[in-house]
């Protein structure tokens, strides 16, 4: 169908513009807010960035407006309060509505925020619950458990439709291919959750072999993570038999179930890789144990050799000198032997007269006339006999 068949045989009929439209409701809107206004509310999602200016949103029990407070009226509330303005803060918001013609977005452009000095309902509970948790020492950090460096099974507890789930898988995937997920559905939002939650935790408790769980959910607004600052949530967290991991939100949002945890991530994918090791640089890390150890083996080895060397040089040394020592002694001794030596004697002219049997015959009574003897003398034996 064509337009002209759509609009009959007549022209076309005029048509405005995105930004017509946006103006038009802005000059209506300011229109009718001719002068600031004071309005009360709670302050909640509150964000100052570099540029100076703050955006935030003010709620009561029945609606929520966005806000934005500009940097030089951010920078004389921060001068007056000295500090800048956290959630959960019921404060008095002057300023002026209208309605931001690029995106189409009512908001509330303010000028000044004075603290009521009374805290909004929700953060009132959030502070009993965690003075309540805080008591009973599900805060302490001495409890906290290490994770195991090598899980082999692990529980998931998230809604099973949610980014953040495929997020874990594919973390664990790419490091560590070995370990199996257990995904535990839950509802993460909205009425039902905090009971849904408590039951999935329950559950966990029941899968036998588990080395770890995750608990998490993607980034989403205050009242969207407000199921994890549920008091049965954390103390069912709490419970949980085995190290936990807590990954709520952004890098930013930090929930009570983030510091009952064993251990908080910031992010469920930065959750999946504090679960498992990365094959990658494990297998760098026994390789280079590899190389540490045999160079280690080496040093041994040479120091080893080094020591038998010297060694064995003591030893040589130590041999030489006793046998040097023993040689002296020996020729000590030959020579004393030499000098008292018979032969010696004999050789100066002396001889000595033996019978037969080779005693030796020193009185005159052993030369009767006519007895044969043999005479020694230094190079040999001469027979004789007595006359």
């Amino acid at each position: 169908m064509t337009l002209p068949s759509l609009f009959g045989d007549g022209e076309l009929p005029e048509a405005w513009s995105v930004a017509q439209v946006n103006r038009h409701a802005k000059n209506a809107v300011e229109g009718i807010f001719r002068e600031p206004l004071w309005v009360h509310g709670e302050l909640v999602e509150f964000k100052a960035w570099r540029s100076g200016h703050w955006y935030f949103t003010l709620r009561d029990a029945d609606a929520s407006l966005r806000c934005v407070l500009w940097k030089q009226q951010a920078a004389g509330v921060l001068v007056r309060l000295g500090a800048a303005p956290s959630d959960g803060m019921e404060v008095l918001v002057r300023g002026r509505p209208t309605l931001w013609e690029e995106r189409g977005e009512y908001r509330l452009t303010a000028s000044d925020i004075v603290p009521t000095a009374v805290i909004g309902a929700k953060a009132l509970e959030l502070e009993r619950v965690r003075a309540a948790l805080q008591a009973d020492g599900l805060l302490d950090p001495t409890r906290k458990r290490p994770l195991p460096p090598l899980a082999r099974r692990i529980a998931v507890v998230t809604s099973p439709d949610g980014a953040a789930l495929r997020d874990i898988i594919i973390v664990t995937r790419n490091r560590w291919c070995a370990v199996e997920l257990v995904v535990v559905g839950a509802q993460v939002q909205g009425e039902g959750a905090v009971a849904s939650l408590v039951r999935a935790l329950g559950l966990v408790n029941r899968i036998p072999d588990l080395d770890a769980c995750i608990i998490g959910r993607g980034g989403g607004a205050k009242e969207d993570l407000a199921a994890f600052n549920a008091e049965p949530v954390c103390r069912a967290l709490a419970a949980v038999r085995v190290p936990t991991i807590s990954a709520v939100g952004h890098e930013t949002d930090i929930s009570l179930s983030d510091l009952v945890a064993d251990v908080r991530a910031a992010t469920p994918s930065a959750a999946a890789e504090l679960a498992v090791p990365d094959r990658t640089a494990l297998v760098h890390r026994v390789d280079g144990f590899g190389v540490r150890l045999a160079a280690g083996l080496r040093r041994r080895t040479r120091v080893a050799e080094e020591r038998l060397a010297r060694t064995g040089d003591r030893l040589q040394g130590a041999l030489g000198r006793l046998i040097e020592e023993r040689r002296s002694r020996v020729e000590r001794a030959a020579a004393q032997l030499d000098a008292l030596s018979p032969l010696r004697v004999l050789a100066r002219g002396y001889s000595v007269a033996q019978d037969d049997d080779g005693r030796v015959l020193s009185h005159a009574a052993d030369f009767p006339s006519g007895r044969r003897f043999r005479l020694r003398v230094s190079d040999g034996s001469v027979p004789a006999r007595a006359e």
